[in-house]
C-alpha cells in the first residue's frame, strides 16, 4: 500500500490526516524532492522526508495541521553544523508542505421525516455525505432518501454500535418524538462527533438536559449541542429549517470560532445559559 492508498483509506474511515511533501530543494539532502510523509490521526507515520530532527520538527507540524486543518510551510537549512548535529551530512536547503487531508464530512440524520429529507437534501449539495437512521423502514430507504450514503431502519440502540462516529462527524437529531429525541442525544454526547443538533424548543432542551444529568452525564457533555438546531433566520417550514441547520453544519465546519455563533438558536450559544438551566 502506498500513501494515495492510505490517504483513501482513511478517509473512507471518516479520519483525519497531514500530507508532508518536499516541494523544493537547493544543494544536497538526505532525500529528493517530492517525497512525502503521511501522518495520521494516531500519530504512527507512513513514508518519509529523510529522517533525522527535520523529520521529527515536520511530523510534530502535522499533529498541529491535522488539528487546525491549515497548512504549513516549512523551510529547513541544512548547513555544515545543523547537519552534523543532525547526522545529516548533507548541507541543502528544502522547503516542505504540509497539508491537512479531511475526509468528506457526514451528517448522520435520526429520524426519517419531512425536515430530515430536507436537510439530507440540502446537506448532500453543500458536500456532506448523509446517513439516514429510523426505527421505521417506511421512513429510511433508497426511494425516500436516494441522495444518502446509507440508510437504516433498526431500532436505534442496535445502529449505535455501527455508525463509525469520528471527529469530522455531524449528528442531527429529529425523531417523531421527545423520547426517541432522547434516547439518541444519550448516545450522541458520548461520541466526538463535531456537530450536534436536536430539533425542538429552548423548553424541550432544557428538560431533555435535566434529565440527562439526573441520569449523572455532566453538563460540560452537552456544551457541544446546539439545540434548538439551525440559525436564527426565522425559518418555519420544513425546508427553510434544513437550510438553517446545513446553514449551522456549515458555519461549524468552515469556522468553528467565528461570530457566527450570535445567530445561533442554541441555549448554549448564550451567555444565560446557566440561569436557563437552574
Amino acid at each position: 500500500m502506498d500513501v494515495y492508498d492510505e490517504i483513501v483509506r482513511l478517509r473512507k474511515l471518516g479520519q483525519k490526516c497531514a500530507l508532508a511533501t518536499i516541494v523544493q530543494v537547493n544543494g544536497s539532502i538526505p532525500s529528493y524532492e517530492s517525497a512525502k510523509m503521511l501522518v495520521r490521526e494516531d500519530g504512527s507515520m507512513m513514508g518519509t522526508i529523510g529522517g533525522g530532527c527535520v523529520e521529527a520538527e515536520v511530523w510534530n507540524a502535522a499533529r498541529e495541521v491535522i488539528e487546525s486543518e491549515k497548512p504549513r510551510h516549512l523551510n529547513f537549512s541544512l548547513g555544515q553544523d545543523a547537519a552534523y548535529d543532525n547526522g545529516l551530512i548533507c548541507g541543502g536547503q528544502l522547503n516542505i508542505f504540509v497539508e491537512p487531508v479531511i475526509p468528506q464530512p457526514r451528517v448522520f440524520i435520526f429520524g426519517g421525516g419531512h425536515v430530515s429529507k430536507g436537510i439530507s437534501k440540502a446537506a448532500n449539495l453543500a458536500g456532506f455525505a448523509t446517513i439516514i437512521v429510523d426505527d421505521r423502514e417506511a421512513f429510511a430507504n433508497r426511494e425516500r432518501f436516494p441522495e444518502a450514503e446509507e440508510t437504516y431502519a433498526e431500532p436505534y440502540e442496535s445502529v449505535f454500535p455501527k455508525l463509525p462516529i469520528t471527529s469530522s462527524s455531524y449528528i442531527v437529531i429529529v425523531t417523531r418524538g421527545h423520547r426517541d429525541d432522547m434516547r439518541v442525544l444519550r448516545w450522541a454526547v458520548s461520541t466526538p462527533a463535531k456537530y450536534i443538533a436536536m430539533i425542538g424548543s429552548k423548553r424541550k432542551t432544557i428538560a431533555v438536559v435535566r434529565e440527562l444529568e439526573k441520569e449523572g452525564i455532566p453538563r460540560a457533555a452537552f456544551e457541544k449541542i446546539f439545540a434548538p438546531m439551525g440559525l436564527e433566520i426565522g425559518a418555519q417550514s420544513p425546508e427553510e429549517i434544513a437550510i438553517s441547520v446545513v446553514a449551522e453544519m456549515i458555519a461549524v465546519r468552515r469556522a468553528p470560532e467565528a461570530d457566527w455563533r450570535s445567530l445561533s438558536k442554541s441555549v448554549f450559544a448564550h451567555e444565560n445559559l446557566r440561569a436557563l438551566l437552574k
